[in-house]
């Protein structure tokens, strides 16, 4: 991970912003997911927090303690053992959250990564396709699950969490998935814009973030592999108008403007959040 300096602005919590919603966070055991979840709820909504990992409960625990005899801030419905590359997981996460709230209010798209980091030609055909179901299956499934149930109310928001890696090198099957990422966006806020429900994206460039509590895969291995990872690294920071990596709380910060209804007249729109790059 590279040394860069980033951002010290505070993060800015809006009281009440989603008192009263249910806000299902996928993804959310690390990184940016659990920032979000974090934040979701300090203003006031209840989070199921979707992972395939159990450490989402350790997640989920956290923000209940804040929660206990606090004023205004929501409750964790910790989900997990939930792999969102299987559909029946998607389905199983909105029966839950109908079971508990009755309702879906906002989808949190956050599942995907990159596995590996190397030049096209080095991926074989395996690869190529587990990259795919990574960082595409989840979100194709999460909004098939919900999207029902939102359509039913009249209302509704998904926010997907996609990548300005789609201008990005040594990633091509990650690029490819989140180009599907932004294609499902805005042709899904197409078909149902006028039938109450937004679907909007975010596209987070480099972001620091602790190490992993789980990794997405075997990381980089011998001087090559480690060539070809920072080579990643270099191409991000360049492409950058700062010059730097982004900070958790700065992806988190406009995936929860988004979900939020101050974000009332955007749909179909892929905000990129790269310190300038465009992806």
């Amino acid at each position: 991970m590279p040394t860069v300096e980033t951002s010290t602005a505070p993060t800015l919590i809006t009281p009440g912003r989603f008192a009263g919603k249910a806000v299902v966070v996928t993804g959310a055991s690390q990184g940016i997911g659990q920032v979000v979840a974090e934040r979701i709820a300090a203003e006031g909504g209840e989070v199921p927090l979707v992972d395939r990992s159990e450490v989402v409960e350790e997640v989920a625990a956290q923000i209940n303690e804040r929660a206990a005899g606090t004023d205004g801030y929501g409750y964790a419905l910790p989900l997990g053992g939930l792999d969102l590359e299987d559909a029946g997981s998607s389905r199983q996460f909105v029966e839950v959250a109908l079971k508990e709230y009755g309702r879906i209010d906002v989808l949190i798209n956050n599942v995907g990564g990159t596995i590996w980091a190397r030049p096209y030609q080095e991926y074989d055909v395996q690869k190529i396709e587990k990259e795919i179901r990574r960082s595409l299956f989840p979100t194709l499934f999460a909004c098939h699950a919900a999207l029902p149930t939102m359509l039913e109310a009249g209302r509704g928001t998904i926010v997907n969490v996609s990548s300005i890696a789609t201008g990005g090198i040594n990633r091509v099957p990650y690029a490819a998935s989140k180009g599907g990422v932004n294609a499902l966006t805005k042709a899904l806020a197409l078909e149902v814009a006028e039938l109450g429900v937004r679907v909007v994206a975010t596209a987070p460039g480099g972001t620091l973030a602790p190490p992993r509590k789980v990794q997405r895969g075997p990381g980089p291995e011998g001087e090559q592999e480690q060539a070809w990872y920072q080579a990643i690294v270099d191409q991000t920071v360049s492409s950058s108008y700062m010059k730097r990596y982004g900070t958790l709380a700065e992806q988190a910060a406009p995936i929860v403007f988004l979900a939020s209804d101050e974000a009332s007249y955007i749909t179909g729109s892929v905000l990129p959040v790269g310190g300038g790059d465009q992806g």
